[in-house]
């Protein structure tokens, strides 16, 4: 009963709050507030019991939860991002019940997602998610910009989503009727292979790694709790989460675990030095995003499922904090710019102290919780291999670089002036996350040797100081032009490379049915009828003619054979002599020839 409580709440709620629309603007904060709340309560209570659920969907088919050691942590962390987020939502959004009901929507998929046991409750969390990110990134629907970069955001995952429902079928090709998600190791091998493949497809196009990174650039459109919740413990970690998740399925293939693990390390590393180079703040931790979801990916692909689960926690307490700082920032100031908000950390104390020890603990600088997350990600790298740990720690390097730069910016530059005051509602969840984001990591201090941990808190510290001394000569680290402002050229890569073709091979495919296709139906349909017009038109009047010339004639021919009879026998016998002399004039012209 506990587990079904804790997904059904936000869902019920945020689904109330989308059908009553702006008839529950009053009550709408207060109401996701408070449901959020509930859900925190339920979730840590879960976390506790370790509650299953299971529902009959289809014959032989469940719809399976679960709170495991596992998916316990994610429960209470997603609910508890949750709420910090909404207090933040109430003083930024204000009152809109449309809002707050797809937040709920949104976090209450992701709850199910989580807790999932069978491929059908993840697959229907999954399209929830991806709906429900949409709507909120193109939740301005009035600015044409924001919806195209919904539809971008969108498409790319939707994408990347069929993987999903190719891993379903090779699961019942292959044995796994039930869709239970422990099956998938089981699975024979040519199978497990499928749906390996779409599995890891639809994983990496959800944490927007490599390729599929540009889409994250485009949800920073959406508000700025969006971008909170999105990129700390929902849709990006979803990813990253599944393929935690599913390390037996990647261990049991030939060369899931190697794919994985490759592509989380150098998305750590490219999108990391896309970070570095971002003149926009929400653009730089967009980036940094994708650059320590990458981190998680390598854990999974190299079996650290405890490091990589404990790094996803402590992203997303830190990554939560920095975006609702940015978003406080944004509210206040009117700007997104780095260098319009320089000294704006010391303008607004509260949300600066806070944003610093984000900054400071996405950097890994000891002894802050993702330095110790991450280098217990980088220990089980290099357990697995040597060039798959030095990539990890030279992404180490960018994250010191790309935090570094920020926090210089913010806490340096002219404050004087009067400046618009924060909301108190915007800050106080802050210095919560602050706390978190700064602790977090310590239950995994006796998992690395003291010298990896050295190396890297080094390193880090290192980088942040390089950082901040570029910086101060005049800000060398940014670029507003080249390939790694661009995101790699990810963006227009794609429209050339996959949109374009598509639409063009579309385009033909249209033609071809317009001209070939319909144009045989259309010309089917001509001949037919002209036919059937001949047909009705032509020998139809025809042959009624004949018939009626026939019938005529048959009539004339009666009336003639009724006049000779008379009745009268002189008649007959003058008749008779007429006929005779006919036959005997006949005779005797053939007899002459």
């Amino acid at each position: 009963m506990t587990l079904w409580l804790l997904v059904s709440v936000p869902l019920l709620v945020g689904a109330g709050l989308l059908v009553a629309g702006s008839r529950a603007d009053r009550l709408a904060p207060v109401a996701a507030i408070a449901a959020a709340v509930g859900c925190l309560a339920l979730a840590s209570f879960a976390a506790y019991a370790r509650p299953v659920a299971s529902a009959p969907l289809l014959e032989g088919i469940a719809f399976g939860l679960a709170v495991d050691g596992l998916s316990a942590v994610m429960v209470v962390t997603v609910a508890a991002v949750l709420v910090a987020v909404l207090v933040f939502a109430a003083g930024d959004i204000g009152r809109q019940a449309r809002f707050f009901g797809l937040m709920l929507l949104f976090a209450g998929a992701m709850l199910v997602a989580v807790t999932a046991t069978t491929m059908a409750s993840l697959l229907m969390a999954w399209e929830v998610m991806g709906a429900t990110s949409y709507a909120l990134i193109a939740y301005w629907w009035r600015d044409e910009h924001r919806v195209e970069s919904g539809n971008i955001a969108f498409l790319t995952t939707r994408a990347a989503d069929l993987g999903l429902y190719l891993a379903a079928g090779a699961m019942l090709a292959g044995g796994a009727g039930g869709l239970a998600l422990a099956d998938l190791p089981q699975l024979t091998s040519g199978w497990r292979d499928v749906a390996a493949a779409g599995i890891v497809l639809a994983a990496l196009g959800k944490s927007a790694q490599l390729p599929f990174s540009f889409w994250l650039s485009r949800a920073m459109d959406g508000p700025s709790p969006v971008s909170a919740l999105l990129h700390s413990a929902t849709m990006v970690a979803a990813g990253a989460y599944l393929l935690l998740r599913l390390e037996p399925l990647l261990a049991a293939t030939a060369w899931a675990a190697v794919l994985v693990a490759w592509v989380g390390a150098v998305t750590a590393l490219l999108l990391g030095a896309v970070a570095v180079v971002q003149r926009d703040l929400k653009q730089l931790l967009a980036a940094s995003t994708c650059a320590q979801v990458g981190f998680m990916v390598l854990a999974a692909g190299v079996g650290g499922v405890t490091a990589g689960s404990a790094h996803l926690v402590a992203h997303a307490a830190t990554k939560s904090l920095l975006f609702l700082c940015a978003g406080a920032w944004l509210t206040a100031l009117g700007t997104k710019e780095l260098t319009s908000l320089r000294g704006a950390a010391r303008r607004y104390r509260v949300v600066g102290l806070s944003f610093a020890v984000g900054a400071l603990t996405l950097a890994g600088v000891p002894p802050l919780s993702i330095w110790v997350t991450k280098d217990a990600v980088l220990a089980d790298a290099l357990r697995d291999s040597l060039p798959l740990y030095l990539v990890g720690l030279a992404a180490a390097v960018m994250s010191g670089l790309y935090a570094g730069r920020a926090l210089w910016l913010m806490w340096t530059g002219d404050t004087a002036g009067d400046a618009p005051r924060v909301p108190r509602l915007l800050a106080w969840p802050l210095p919560v996350l602050a706390a978190a984001a700064a602790v977090l990591g310590i239950p995994l201090l006796g998992r690395t040797a003291a010298w990896e941990l050295a190396v890297s808190g080094v390193v880090a510290a290192l980088a942040v100081g390089v950082a901040m001394r570029l910086t101060q000569r005049g800000d060398r680290l940014a670029s507003s032009t080249g390939v790694l402002a661009d995101w790699l050229g990810l963006e227009r890569f794609a429209r050339r490379a996959v949109v374009v073709p598509t639409l063009a091979v579309a385009g033909w495919l249209a033609r071809f049915d317009d001209h070939v296709v319909a144009g045989s139906v259309r010309a089917s349909a001509a001949v037919g009828g002209a036919t059937a017009r001949v047909a009705g038109l032509r020998i139809d009047v025809s042959l009624d003619r004949i018939v009626a010339g026939v019938g005529e004639s048959a009539r004339r021919l009666g009336r003639l054979a009724r006049r000779p009879q008379t009745g009268q026998l002189h008649h007959y016998y003058a008749q008779s002599v007429v006929v005779l002399a006919l036959l005997a004039t006949l005779l005797i012209i053939t007899g002459r020839g």
